[in-house]
């Protein structure tokens, strides 16, 4: 990293507008983050919490909520600079905006023809199974062919009426800026894309249009689809309308330019500096998903991994799972109230420190324990639905340290089923970089993860900034996309001097979890019990 800037001289760099705007809307959090001439320099932060609901038996989260959350975390942001450098920016160099990826936004001109189908949703079965048999690749449940595809197959009203479909990212992107584009790693999450082109894969495109034909007549899907472009292209300008949207105080002037807007997982790929072939990052949240760069194409298609790419268009394999760490971060707040139940007084950082120190004293294979982390249907797993459960044998060991090892080994255990049939591959990785708040307590979420990958896991300084910190990059790349390529610049210009921490498995946690994840896939006939007996 390079050295901090002084105030006065960040409080120049926000006043001239040569800094990097990156707002990312996770799944729980809405964050807004500032970056300096070095993007490596974080000047400000902003957030906003906000929750997806379960309405109708469909996860979603309202436009509403959008436009209040963004507003919110951009209000916080401003708040952020005016705290540190007694300014108010008014203007930004570049502006990106990344969301979580996949779902389905479906609109007639401006109207949104039914709510958002968020990426959690797994109500797409029969469909993402007939596209997979006809497309000869993986198309998950979550992907936004799949969700039309099923309003096709279900007859739903809306399906002639549309004229666009999007992601989060775009849609917010389109209002802001009036431009119906996406980055390449993002679109790759809607449709499948031609690694070779750099755009939607034009035969799976006829094969589409006529899979529908009779089902859907005057569908043409390419119509629908944003406009693809790599990172590093100028994607549209901040217009006057978009400026009144995400500041409604008017201190924001339009005029700012916009890289492509981009997914979570192509932001954690350029935060993680796993842009490259060989190697590969794991993004921890509510979701977690590894994304690992492919040498060359994989000899099968397998349902548990998703083919993407990244933010420059290059092939991505991906082990996407709908469930992360909710499930532990509610076992940490129940021990929260606990402390506070018989006179402690700690805060939520505090609560998850302690669990994880006690994790590192628990036996290597969780003392016989398992947790199921599925709040939501898990398609890697083969689970519709979700029941968190706590399941042990009589003669395992219930301890605190068993018991919290057990929970951070069940965050990644439907990520390391999927890893498993990557390996059966052939692909091999140098390097795992990983990011999310999981990874802020040093030395524990971290080695747990190399002795479940059984590689090398590495974790930077911007590891808890995550995505928003990522398309704030990508912002800044833009004033260099003409003289570099994405990895090159990011290898020689943002992670030169980064402070980087790897930590090599330890045999005895790669055993350990190897033993843990044995029982863990023999025992998802219970998950899948109790979904069908709950």
């Amino acid at each position: 990293m390079s050295e901090t800037m002084t105030t006065d001289a960040a409080r120049a760099a926000i006043l001239e507008g040569r800094t990097s705007l990156g707002i990312e809307l996770g799944s729980t959090r809405i964050k807004a983050c500032l970056v300096g001439p070095d993007p490596t320099e974080v000047l400000a932060v902003g957030s906003h919490a906000w929750e997806n609901r379960f309405e109708d038996r469909v996860w979603t989260y309202s436009l509403e909520d959008v436009w209040s959350g963004l507003q919110a975390a951009f209000a916080d942001l401003v708040a952020d600079v005016r705290r540190r450098y007694d300014v108010v920016p008014e203007t930004f160099g570049a502006i990106g905006v990344s969301a979580m990826m996949h779902g389905y936004l479906a609109f007639a001109g401006d109207e949104l023809l039914v709510p958002f189908r968020t990426w959690r949703n797994t109500s797409t079965g029969p469909a993402a199974a007939e596209l997979s048999e006809r497309f000869a690749q993986n198309i998950p449940l979550r992907w936004s062919i799949a969700h039309l595809h099923q309003a096709v197959l279900d007859e739903e009203p809306h399906v002639p009426r549309i004229d666009f479909l999007t992601t989060l990212a775009g849609y917010v992107h389109w209002r802001l800026t009036g431009r119906k584009v996406l980055g390449v790693g993002d679109a790759s999450g809607m449709f499948p894309i031609d690694s070779a082109t750099g755009e939607y894969d034009a035969t799976l495109i006829d094969a589409y249009d006529g899979l529908v034909g009779d089902r859907a007549p005057g569908l043409k899907v390419e119509d629908l689809l944003p406009e693809v472009l790599p990172a590093g292209r100028v994607a549209g300008e901040l217009t006057a309308e978009g400026a009144a949207l995400l500041d409604p105080t008017g201190a924001l002037r339009p005029g700012i330019p916009f890289c492509p807007p981009e997914g979570d997982a192509g932001t954690g790929m350029v935060a993680t500096n796993s842009v490259a072939p060989r190697t590969g990052n794991v993004s921890a949240g509510t979701s977690i998903f590894a994304m690992v760069v492919l040498e060359g194409p994989l000899a099968h298609a397998h349902h548990e991994l998703d083919l993407v790419t990244t933010p420059a268009g290059d092939p991505v394999a991906m082990v996407h799972c709908n469930n992360g760490a909710s499930e532990l971060a509610a076992w940490a707040g129940v021990f929260g109230r606990f402390a506070e139940a018989v006179g402690a007084s700690v805060d939520g950082d505090a609560v998850f420190a302690a669990l994880f120190r006690e994790a590192l004293e628990g036996e290597a294979d969780a003392g016989g324990l398992l947790a199921y982390n599925q709040l939501a249907g898990e398609p890697i797993a083969g689970l519709d639905e979700g029941r968190p459960m706590v399941v042990r044998t009589p003669d395992s060991r219930l301890t605190l340290a068993n018991l919290m090892r057990a929970q951070v080994y069940g965050v990644y255990g439907t990520l390391a089923l999927g890893m498993r049939v990557l390996a059966s591959e052939g692909v091999q990785l140098d390097r795992m970089y990983a990011h999310g708040g999981i990874f802020r307590t040093a030395g524990v979420a971290q080695r747990f993860l190399a002795g479940a990958l059984d590689a090398p896991v590495a974790v930077g300084e911007t590891a808890s900034e995550g995505g928003a910190w990522g398309i704030a990059v990508l912002a800044a790349y833009l004033a260099d996309a003409d003289r570099h390529d994405l990895g090159t610049w990011l290898t020689d210009h943002v992670f030169a001097d980064a402070d980087i921490d790897t930590v090599d498995p330890d045999p005895a946690d790669v055993a350990g979890f190897a033993a843990y994840l044995d029982r863990y896939a023999a025992g998802l006939a219970a998950e899948a019990a109790a979904v069908e007996a709950l």
